[in-house]
């Protein structure tokens, strides 16, 4: 059963005007927006529907890591996706359309993100957003996806560092002030939108790769390491390995990309 929900605030409502997002759910504080909105589009919702929280107290990343989200300081909120039959052969990019959503709304604001693969947003050398896509089935057939987001607005939305695997930071601090949480939200939804409508061309798997973080880097991926030269057309990562091998990489649960200051030994 959908948790009761919350009026949401003025300045939210007025964020998502003109925007292609048929219903709402705003919470001041709920355990996951991905689980709400999982057992939402179970019960039916439509595409594009949202849910948004001021506070998670349960937010997760990939592999079950737990995603800090405290009040009135970060954004994070799930868009519920009926996939096309075309965008049903192309499951695999949605994380990375989040990702692109946040970097484009970040470059609007004047900032350089970086997109670490294959779903997280970086400023710098810091972690300020996340994304988690999950899937509904029915019949072996993918029904609806939920594609969350969290993003580190404010500088109080930094989690402890025993928190995180990666160092973390915030739109804020790189910004130099403090942004509007629901206007960034509306460049977010207003870049996925523009973004979905090429989510399967040239031009989607282009502007990630620009976007990567580490390209032409030495990087180490689970057991693999090597240069990380760019995407396949899947959206998988394309290393040269230290004996020249290209080698295609696909995104790993427990594994996470990180950079590397040489080769290993018996490399």
């Amino acid at each position: 059963m959908i948790p009761q929900t919350t009026p949401p605030p003025d300045e939210l409502k007025a964020a998502l005007t003109g925007l292609p997002v048929p219903r709402l759910l705003y919470y001041a504080s709920i355990g996951s927006t991905n689980d709400v909105a999982l057992e939402w589009a179970e019960e039916g919702a439509a595409d594009w529907s949202l849910v948004v929280a001021d506070e998670q107290t349960k937010g997760r990343g990939r592999s079950g890591r737990r995603w800090f989200t405290p009040p009135q300081s970060a954004l994070a909120f799930s868009v519920v996706v009926r996939p096309t039959e075309a965008e049903r052969t192309a499951l695999g990019l949605f994380a990375a359309w989040g990702a692109l959503g946040v970097a484009s709304a970040l470059e609007g604001l004047g900032l350089k993100p970086r997109i670490k693969w294959p779903n997280d947003v970086l400023l710098g050398a810091e972690k300020v957003s996340g994304v988690l896509a999950e899937a509904v089935w029915s019949g072996g057939v993918p029904t609806a996806l939920v594609v969350g987001i969290g993003v580190n607005v404010l500088a109080s939305a930094v989690p402890p560092r025993e928190l995180t695997d990666f160092p973390a930071g915030s739109v804020e601090a790189h910004l130099g002030m403090k942004p509007s949480r629901w206007g960034l939200l509306r460049r977010i939804l207003t870049a996925m939108a523009e973004w979905r409508a090429r989510l399967q061309g040239d031009e989607f798997l282009q502007a990630w790769e620009s976007r990567l973080a580490y390209r032409g880097k030495l990087v180490q991926l689970g057991e693999a390491h090597g240069i990380l030269l760019g995407l396949s057309r899947d959206g998988s990562l394309v290393l040269r390995t230290p004996s020249g091998e290209r080698l295609t990489l696909h995104a790993v649960a427990d594994a996470h990309l990180r950079p590397i200051h040489h080769f290993p030994q018996n490399s």
